[in-house]
């Protein structure tokens, strides 16, 4: 048995599914796939590979009214670390559609762990693609001082079609999380576990629909094994009890994409919005916006900062690294971080805008939103980590230039 994994000496570990909705559980109807419910009964039950038809008692699950409801639990057969993973499905009420998720639903998961986390060793969230980085990274500053895997996953095709990757992408994540002392929030898809808070969507019908950037994948499986890079997990560096931070303000943050020919009144007109308390620019190269010969977008963007606006600057950018199953190569594509390399990116500085480093979309809209909504906190407490790594969200910069 690795010298990570949970419980050691233990015949099985067990792990809460939470089925948010998504196409991994949907089904065939007249108008198309709808979610289904009684994933555990038609998904994973007729399949071997989830259930050893060994019958195990009923689990207890903390439900949403904090009252206590016995669900039928399955068990997998024995796996290559001779380890039972047993578990049990807990569906939301109502089924989301991914591109319908909100804080509600974050907070809704983050809840349902708090309520479960001492009675399992760790969680599997089944998640639809379509706004699945968000949820990960939402999640990653949600859950505080995780000492638990939680591993997010979903799927391109359902469970119940002939042809899908949802069995490999659920077996996958079930394998890790009941097996493996990664306290993190993850993503796992395509045999590959990602950091959740580095994943961005990059294909919305390949079996590889995910990827990376500026990170690699913190595990892999292959015929033979799961491979985790132990060096790259993130671990709380101090001993805190577990909690969640639900509050958010996400409807105070916006995110503005620069492209050529933009007009500062335009910039002007999102910045001006009634309630809006934070920014997230995307940025061209190293951090560049236009100037202007009068620098008037830069004048823009100082007033709203003047204001109380906080603006982060993060680069279209990205480094897109994903593996084959099996030789495992990375492909590189764009590789992109926001530094002060040219005088536009140093105006921004200037202006006082926040460098977002190496930070996908996703996670500075995420950190941004949380820190916004964290009590005690004034303006120059969320400059300042906005701009240092919370939850491995971002590369540290180490003799680097700094802002």
């Amino acid at each position: 048995m690795d010298q990570h994994s949970i419980g050691s000496s233990a015949l099985e570990s067990r792990v809460l599914i939470i089925m948010t909705g998504g196409t991994i559980c949907m089904k065939r109807s007249p108008n198309g796939f709808v979610p289904a419910r009684g994933f555990l009964e038609s998904g994973m039950a007729p399949r071997p590979s989830f259930n050893d038809f060994s019958n195990p008692d009923d689990i207890v699950i903390v439900v949403d009214d904090g009252t206590e409801v016995s669900h039928r639990s399955l068990r997998t057969p024995v796996s290559t670390y001779q380890k039972h993973v047993r578990y049990a499905v807990f569906e939301f009420q109502e089924l989301l559609d991914s591109s319908s998720i909100s804080s509600e639903g974050w907070s809704q998961i983050a809840q349902t762990i708090f309520r479960n986390y001492k009675l399992f060793d760790a969680f599997v969230i089944l998640h639809g693609t379509d706004s699945l980085a968000y949820t990960c990274s939402a999640l990653s500053f949600m859950l505080q001082n995780l000492g638990k895997p939680v591993i997010l996953t979903g799927s391109q095709a359902p469970m119940l079609e002939l042809q899908n990757d949802a069995t490999d992408n659920l077996l996958g994540s079930l394998i890790i999380a009941g097996h493996f002392m990664i306290p993190e929030v993850c993503l796992f898809f395509n045999y590959n576990l990602f950091r959740g808070n580095r994943t961005t969507k990059v294909s919305a019908s390949d079996f590889s629909a995910f990827a990376s950037p500026n990170a690699p994948p913190l595990g892999t499986i292959s015929s033979l094994k799961t491979h985790v890079k132990w060096e790259l997990i993130h671990r709380p560096t101090h001993l805190e009890p577990f909690s969640r931070q639900t509050n958010r303000a996400t409807a105070d943050v916006a995110c503005l994409r620069i492209f050529p020919g933009i007009e500062p009144r335009m910039v002007e007109a999102v910045l001006q919005l009634d309630g809006l308390k934070g920014l997230v620019l995307e940025t061209f190269g190293a951090g560049n916006a236009p100037g202007g010969p009068d620098g008037a977008l830069t004048k823009v963007f100082a007033n709203a900062i003047r204001r109380g606006i906080i603006i982060v600057n993060i680069t279209q950018c990205e480094n897109i690294h994903s593996c084959t199953r099996t030789a495992l190569i990375p492909i590189v594509g764009m590789t992109g971080t926001v530094s002060p390399l040219y005088e536009p990116a140093m105006l921004l500085k200037h202006a006082g805008v926040i460098p977002g480093h190496d930070m996908t979309s996703e996670a500075a809209l995420a950190k941004l939103s949380y820190l916004l909504a964290m009590p005690g906190l004034n303006p120059e407490d969320i400059v300042q980590k906005m701009s240092v790594s919370l939850r491995g969200e971002m590369t540290e910069q180490v003799n680097m230039v700094c802002w």
